[in-house]
């Protein structure tokens, strides 16, 4: 998708490349939905929540590339860069939209190649937490620690790029650290999390340089960069923390499926399983003065 405003922080003319991106979510959020019926009508369960992730996803996209932001010039410009760069990539992968595509489509070469695909080697290099960190935070200061913003402010077709780069790094980002589609390779949580932390806090430094000096080149009131930089610097804290927390549940989620491989593989605890201690009501009957046999309490027997 390639996002543009001709005058970033206007309620103007999107122009051309903005109305394009606003109008190629309505046939993604649509095919969702028909992915999601698909699986539903043949009794597959797919949450209904994620289909409200996706949608909001997409809706956020398309008012940020056509829609009127708030603010000033640069207040605006920070409004559509959270959207763009942190809130839709979230709301997107929340819904795991990779694998609504792979248990949507029938088997043969369509769902191999995307499955290859996610599996190749690339993407799992792109997928690389740390290097995924880098190119988005590391985008992100170039352009406003450099002389690119105030390039990208007059050249519609670079604003376009930029804006591309911004979805497209916030994507592979978010997708690292939730990897809640199939990948090549789960990296750890310990891993997921260090980048998170990192990535946040280069994100941080940014907000704060960007509240003391504009970037080079370019001229917005005192009011309006600070501001700006507010929104830059509470709203990825927002949205990090929620990237925490999907992590955190993915952690558990993890662990928990781990615990449970563990007891099924135990021969000790498969012979266990069932069996009731009299500390936990389980009632001996006794012969020869020692129990032979342990009987759950009444209400509990099959």
């Amino acid at each position: 998708m390639i996002l543009a405003h001709g005058h970033p922080g206007t309620a103007g003319d999107p122009g051309l490349a903005g109305l394009v991106t606003a109008a190629a979510c309505v046939p993604a959020v649509a095919g969702y939905a028909a992915g999601a019926a698909r699986l539903r009508r043949r009794g597959d369960a797919w949450p209904r929540w994620r289909d409200a992730s996706f949608t909001a996803g997409g809706t956020a996209l398309a008012w940020a590339a056509a829609g009127p932001l708030p603010g000033g010039p640069f207040t605006a410009h920070m409004v559509q860069h959270m959207i763009v760069g942190m809130a839709a990539p979230l709301l997107l992968v929340l819904a795991r939209p990779v694998t609504l595509v792979l248990r949507a489509l029938p088997p043969g070469a369509g769902r191999g190649g995307l499955l290859a695909a996610a599996h190749s080697a690339p993407v799992g290099v792109l997928l690389f937490p740390p290097l995924a960190a880098l190119l988005d935070v590391g985008g992100l200061w170039l352009l406003y620690r450099t002389e690119l913003f105030a390039a990208a402010r007059h050249l519609p077709w670079l604003h376009a790029l930029v804006h591309a780069h911004v979805l497209a790094a916030g994507l592979l980002f978010t997708f690292s650290v939730c990897q809640l589609d199939p990948v090549r390779r789960r990296r750890s949580p310990a891993l997921r999390g260090t980048a998170l932390l990192a990535a946040g806090a280069a994100h941080a430094v940014l907000a704060k340089s960007l509240y003391a000096a504009a970037p080079p080149g370019t001229v917005f009131t005192t009011a309006d960069l600070r501001t700006g930089a507010r929104v830059m610097y509470y709203g990825g804290d927002l949205v990090e923390v929620a990237l925490a927390v999907v992590l955190a549940g993915s952690w558990y989620a993890a662990a928990g499926r781990a615990w449970a491989r563990r007891r099924r593989a135990d021969p000790r605890a498969r012979r266990g399983r069932g069996r009731a201690t009299a500390g936990e009501g389980a009632r001996p009957i006794e012969a020869a003065g020692r129990p032979i046999v342990t009987e759950p309490p009444d209400g509990f027997r099959r």
